[in-house]
């Protein structure tokens, strides 16, 4: 079993930053990639950004290029969203997922594990 905890979501203007953090506890051994994803009212859940734990290889979806990174420290077992100019449509719960297959996956079917959600709110 693998528990997550995510946090750090919140309310910020538009063009603002927030960092999200994943810890990750438990049998991590077993774990390949962790992910983010984010779900708005009304839609379904959507791929943000994966990232491998232990070669560093990323994967982002286009909507997020060039404004969110994702990285991990593995001394800490955690995983960090990094997300600026932050837009009005980034507005929804943000949930850390793990893989517990090789290959970053971008599709919720493809992590185990779940965090609980945070919520990130962006004004216009």
């Amino acid at each position: 079993q693998v528990q997550l905890v995510d946090s750090g979501g919140g309310l910020v203007q538009a063009g603002g930053s927030l960092r999200l953090s994943c810890a990750a506890s438990g049998r991590t051994v077993s774990v390949y990639v962790m992910g983010w994803f984010r779900q708005a009212p009304g839609k379904q859940r959507e791929f943000v950004a994966a990232i491998s734990w232990s070669g560093g290889s990323t994967l982002f979806a286009d909507s997020v290029k060039g404004r969110f990174t994702i990285s991990r420290d593995n001394a800490k077992n955690t995983v960090y969203l990094q997300m600026n100019s932050l837009k009005p449509q980034d507005t929804g719960n943000y949930y850390c997922a793990a893989r517990i297959a090789p290959g970053l996956g971008s599709t919720p079917g493809e992590y185990y594990y779940w965090g609980q959600g945070t919520q990130v709110t962006v004004s216009s």
